[in-house]
């Protein structure tokens, strides 16, 4: 299963735990390049995310 969570700074925590988890592997965080915060949104509180959390 594939998972992959947008997450402002505040919330990345948790992210990293709900990918280790749900996923029970080491999660990848990527930082969010420029062009692709225009759409997303932190999957936590709605503010622009900062990082991408997946498996």
């Amino acid at each position: 299963m594939d998972k992959e969570i947008y997450c402002c700074e505040e919330h990345v925590e948790i992210a990293l735990d709900v990918v280790v988890n749900e996923c029970e592997t080491f999660p990848n965080i990527e930082l969010l390049k420029q062009e692709k915060l225009s759409t997303a949104t932190c999957e936590y509180c709605g503010k622009l995310p900062v990082y991408i959390v997946s498996n």
